[in-house]
């Protein structure tokens, strides 16, 4: 109940929206207890004594009664709506801001498609407890309490054997809570089949390409195999719990029935009183039925709200609140002592460490693939928290810094550039919301990007797709140096950005990296010996260590790791 009770925290801030509500379901339920008492008037008065005015008078009463009821159900219906939509604002909001503030060493064990379910479905799962759980909850009991009262003001035995079966009903609902377990079950497997469903969207072309359709068609369908099953595991359970809490409760009927026409032969009880009476009970075990409903709807947001909860309780990201911030301007100057670093899986990514970056230096970072490079860089911007040594900023340890001053002071162009879905100018304004048009030409222009911008069906405006799938990997990288170029920033990290790409888009790439790189200190990552030939000194990693270190003419003078590089990856480079 933990979880429920806490689900119901979301309440608190729209108390009027509720009150409201309320008020509308506990008047409706009220005016619904009025026609069985009409009922036992038209017949106990109305029709013994032929007073066709009573029975005109009776028969209005229970049509206002019924056009109240109804017009109540109304308002409650819209004042509902808007209250859940109130609410799943609030719960998607928090669960997304929660996402913001998490680690990324946090997403890198969890699938896309998982998190997706949890903030589409799961969420809407939960809010079906707090609004439709409460209301009907309450209502239906306000209803057993008000008709039940009204039964034992009538015949206080006849009402004592209806309510007989209740107990039944109670133990049997809490013999189908304890399958709880089933739901859970149920969203496991469908957040399986929505992550292997977002993987397989994000790869078509590969799927196309290697003609893998079939094979992702089986795994599909196992997953989605999975899901049936879980779900008809629980429609199963469902299937025996409805129809025996519906067979239970008309044995209080069949007692009804049979102890009120007992009491009627005796003349204890008019016919009015017998049918008021079979109304009350309808009305009676009618929410019970709800209820019933209920508790199916409360195991499935239950399973539901522990899975977004589950991320609301993980442990933000360290360093987002608080920190000092960084002088401005600030120098360059970044050092590395003795830093360590593990993924959590117990080998070491980076291992004693130590480089020096001087303001306005251009540092390369080279190794083969898996050396540390990246890793190294994304410690500077705080993306992962080193385990030991220091990183320092002009003689501040990053670690004291607050993130949005860090990153603010970083420019960073990865290996795979990312573009949002959206157009050019949005992906640029990224970088600085207030720049103006024509320092958006002036970046395109430096990175090399401004004829192809302008060639562009709509120019800054053209839609470049999802991870900017309308344009090329070259258009992408250069959209990303002008993005890196509009937030002017002091650090500049480049990660392999001229990978992957033909020599006269690698020509362009390396000029407009050579205009974004001037008078800052930049660490530049890259296989291509055209990259970090210039560079002022460069580091050699291997295994997250750094094993060789110096100019480039100092390095293959030493034949060591560097210079077997250069022999093989960087050969066709080399003059």
């Amino acid at each position: 109940m933990k979880t429920i009770f806490r689900v119901f925290s979301y309440l608190k801030k729209y108390p009027k929206l509720g009150s409201l509500q309320l008020i509308c379901a506990v008047v409706g339920t009220l005016l619904a207890i009025v026609f069985p008492n009409v009922a036992r008037l038209v017949l106990d008065e109305a029709v013994p004594k032929q007073r066709s005015d009573l029975l005109i008078q009776y028969t209005l009463l229970a049509c206002l009664a019924y056009f109240g009821r109804d017009l109540l159900n109304s308002l409650r219906i819209m004042i509902n709506n808007t209250f859940e939509q109130k609410v799943i604002f609030d719960i998607r909001s928090d669960l997304y801001e929660k996402l913001q503030r998490l680690p990324l060493k946090w997403f890198d064990n969890r699938p896309t498609g998982d998190i997706m379910t949890r903030v589409a479905e799961d969420v809407t799962s939960m809010e079906r407890v707090l609004i439709d759980g409460i209301e009907q909850g309450l209502v239906a009991l306000l209803q057993i309490i008000a008709v039940s009262l009204v039964m034992f003001l009538i015949n206080p035995t006849l009402a004592a054997w209806a309510i007989v079966p209740v107990p039944f009903l109670f133990i049997g609902a809490m013999i189908y809570t304890s399958t709880r377990d089933r739901y859970r079950a149920v969203r496991k497997a469908t957040s399986e089949m929505n992550a292997l469903l977002n993987d397989n969207i994000a790869g078509i072309e590969q799927i196309k390409a290697y003609t893998m359709e079939r094979r992702e068609l089986k795994r599909f369908n196992a997953a989605s195999d999975k899901v049936r099953r879980a779900t008809l595991r629980t429609m199963f359970a469902w299937a025996i719990y409805n129809p025996s809490m519906s067979f239970i409760g008309g044995i209080g009927f069949i007692l009804v029935i049979g102890f009120g026409g007992n009491l009627a032969l005796q003349g204890q009880m008019s016919p009015g009183e017998i049918t008021a009476f079979l109304l009350y009970l309808t009305l009676f075990y009618e929410p019970v039925g709800r209820l019933h409903q209920l508790n199916q709807m409360l195991q499935s947001g239950r399973a539901a709200a522990e899975r977004v909860f589950e991320i609301l309780d993980s442990e933000d990201e360290p360093g987002l609140a608080g920190g000092r911030e960084l002088k401005v301007p600030i120098d360059g100057r970044v050092v590395y002592k003795d830093v360590n670093f593990n993924y959590g899986d117990g080998n070491e990514a980076i291992c004693e460490v130590d480089l020096s970056a001087e303001p306005g230096q251009t540092i390369a970072l080279v190794g083969p693939t898996g050396a540390g490079k990246t890793t190294l860089i994304n410690l500077l911007t705080r993306f992962y928290e080193y385990d030991s040594g220091e990183i320092l900023i002009d003689d501040v340890n990053i670690k004291t810094i607050s993130k949005e001053s860090l990153r603010s002071a970083i420019g960073y162009v990865t290996q795979e550039s990312f573009l949002f879905n959206g157009t050019v100018r949005d992906n640029l304004l990224i970088a600085n919301r207030e720049a103006s048009e024509d320092q958006i030409w002036e970046a395109l222009k430096i990175a090399n990007a401004y004829d192809f911008v302008k060639k562009l069906l709509n120019g800054l405006d053209t839609e470049v797709g999802e991870r900017g799938v309308k344009l090329s990997v070259g258009e992408k990288q250069r959209v990303s140096i002008a993005r890196a170029l509009l937030r002017n920033p002091p650090i500049l990290l480049l990660d392999e950005a001229t990978a992957s790409v033909d020599t006269e888009t690698e020509r362009l790439i390396q000029q407009a990296l050579e205009r974004l790189m001037k008078d800052r200190t930049s660490f530049v990552i890259a296989h291509r010996l055209s990259t970090v030939r210039g560079a002022d000194y460069i580091y050699v990693l291997d295994n997250g260590t750094v094993v060789e270190e110096g100019s480039h003419e100092h390095l293959l003078s030493i034949s060591g790791l560097y210079a077997e590089l250069c022999r093989t990856s960087f050969l066709d480079e080399q003059e």
